[in-house]
């Protein structure tokens, strides 16, 4: 069966169920968004971030000797070489352009393992890597909870693991968005990436890189929505 591009045949159960979890994790991330129960969440975000710039550094030929992810939800990404110019974005876009993924892969369950899985790489792959304590206790805490979940989805009961991934992939994304709008937009934070593009393109003022950045942020999560239920409605 082809791929249904015009999702001619949605929505049945099972795409109905998705929409519904899809709009629900939503409204509970802004229900809970200043309460402590989602502090583990935004350090994931941070850190998804933060490998955005490692990926960009490694793709592009530099080295990266650090990645922190910090308490106060900052982290940092310490590397040399590389071109910069796709470092730089690649945190922002990178957060977005995951949580999008994470969206489209929750559609099926073995996409849902194998982003369960690469998450756990990943994790693992950033305690090489200077990591600081923060990081140390997530990549632990996190790595053992999502292996769990791949065993619970397996062998205990399914669907589970497709909620868990699409959860992380609205938050992932959510966190993005936000992150962008507070940090880019309704104010310009020295040091940040917004102001990092402008030195490196002084024409490209904070504010103007975090609109764009926003737009592609939100065309991300659309995606991942139109391609999860086009996996759905074609399998």
């Amino acid at each position: 069966m082809g791929a249904d591009w015009q999702l001619s045949t949605c929505c049945g159960t099972e795409e109905t169920v998705f929409c519904c979890l899809f709009a629900g994790y939503f409204a509970i991330n802004l229900a809970l968004w200043k309460t402590a129960l989602l502090k583990p969440m935004k350090l994931i975000a941070v850190f998804i971030h933060e490998m955005g710039h490692a990926t960009a550094c490694w793709w592009t030929g530099g080295k990266v000797e650090a990645i922190e992810v910090y308490n106060n939800e900052g982290g940092v990404t310490k590397y040399r070489g590389g071109s910069r110019c796709l470092i730089i974005p690649a945190g922002y876009v990178g957060g977005a352009f995951w949580g999008g993924v994470f969206v489209t892969l929750s559609g099926d369950r073995i996409a849902s393992t194998v982003a369960a899985s690469l998450f756990i790489v990943a994790m693992i792959v950033s305690l090489r890597f200077s990591p600081n304590k923060v990081l140390v206790m997530l990549t632990v805490g996190f790595t053992a909870v999502t292996a769990l979940f791949i065993f619970l989805d397996w062998f205990v009961f399914s669907p589970l693991l497709q909620y868990v991934i699409l959860y992380y992939g609205v938050f992932i994304g959510s966190f993005s968005v936000y992150d962008i709008y507070d940090d880019l937009i309704t104010r310009t934070v020295e040091g940040s990436d917004a102001h990092a593009c402008h030195q490196l393109i002084p024409c490209c003022l904070p504010r103007c890189v975090g609109v764009q950045f926003i737009i592609v942020a939100l065309l991300f999560q659309g995606l991942g929505v139109w391609f999860a239920l086009v996996w759905m409605t074609s399998t």
